[in-house]
């Protein structure tokens, strides 16, 4: 009996260290992969066309990367279902950290609460890299009612609610929402006027059509540096290096206003760690060159570097729930 039991025992001990032999020679070789990463190209997907911000952003940053990592990048447009059908394929890939996105805050932290044909979830499909850049957007007004500054206009509308209207690119952009925020944040009450892209809704603001509107800084700052515009206030917490004299809305008493449209990489969730934190580190030591800076701010960006992934993602849960809660209030979520 004794024999028996010793005989199990050690057949026990044997599975046990044969378990521990297999788990160490996996993560030695998980050590290999991530240490010999990448070996082959790699393909950054892009949910808009060629030629826009985020396609500009992704190419510029693409050819620094590819330096650095030894290996192509391959920019791939996926447009379509506003930036979310890139997302949608991306979570659908290997997590090897030879496919990854860059994405918009809008198919993360907008398009999931608007849009029903969504086909992966923003918050559990994607293991965050590091944000690359925000995109400020401006509140500007026209000249027919002398609202210049920012405080003139808050005591006006809440001297005359619903007596100004406000443009937006859009229902549920972020135009529109970014509005929508100020309003609640302020207890201004103003008529939203929708319009389909920015062109024609600066262009009723600046013919007196519109009292105003709020849009990426890139769009408006002309109009304002041509006269055209009242510029009164940026949407981040930080002056846009494209004209620092353009005051914040914080700086003139909105508390926590700190948003916009951000840029950055996400890859399918379960990438490898060694392997984000590398693509992580490669990104910001490229954003810290002062061309590749130079070239994305001429675009209208506001190079960001984020201080880790795990910061990354508290940003794109914070705008998530931010937004939703928005959407929500203007009646605008998915049924």
């Amino acid at each position: 009996m004794k024999a028996i039991q010793f005989t199990e025992a050690a057949q026990t001990v044997g599975r046990y260290i044969q378990a521990l032999v297999m788990a160490c020679a996996c993560l030695a070789s998980f050590g290999i992969q991530a240490a010999d990463y990448p070996d082959k190209p790699i393909s950054v997907l892009v949910g808009f066309p060629p030629g826009t911000s985020t396609d500009s952003v992704a190419r510029i940053l693409g050819e620094r990367l590819s330096k650095e990592l030894g290996q192509p990048i391959i920019v791939k447009n996926r447009p379509g279902v506003g930036g979310s059908l890139a997302l949608g394929e991306l979570a659908k890939m290997k997590p090897d950290g030879y496919t990854i996105a860059l994405s918009a805050s809008g198919p993360l932290g907008i398009n999931p609460h608007l849009l029903k044909n969504i086909n992966y979830d923003a918050l559990k499909d994607f293991s965050p890299i590091g944000q690359t850049s925000w995109l400020p957007f401006l509140l500007v007004t026209n000249k027919t009612k002398g609202l210049d500054t920012f405080p003139k206009l808050l005591e006006y509308a809440r001297a005359n609610p619903e007596k100004l209207t406000y443009a937006s690119i859009g229902l549920g952009t972020t135009s529109h929402l970014l509005m929508a925020m100020l309003l609640e944040k302020t207890g201004m009450k103003m008529v939203h006027v929708p319009y389909t892209g920015s062109s024609q809704s600066q262009a009723d603001v600046i013919g007196g059509n519109v009292d105003m509107t709020i849009d990426t800084l890139v769009t408006t700052l002309p109009h304002v540096k041509s006269g055209r515009l009242n510029g009164l206030a940026v949407s981040t917490s930080d002056r846009a290096n494209l004209d620092p004299s353009i005051p914040t809305l914080q700086e003139q008493g909105v508390p926590d206003f700190n948003m916009g449209a951000w840029l950055g990489f996400v890859a399918p969730q379960g990438t490898p760690p060694a392997i984000i934190k590398r693509l992580h580190d490669e990104v910001n030591k490229a954003l810290k060159d002062p061309e590749i800076a130079q070239r994305l701010e001429a675009l209208g960006t506001q190079v960001v570097m984020s201080q880790s992934p795990e910061a990354f993602s508290n940003l794109i849960v914070k705008n998530y729930d931010t937004w939703g809660k928005l959407i929500q209030q203007a009646g605008l979520e998915q049924k």
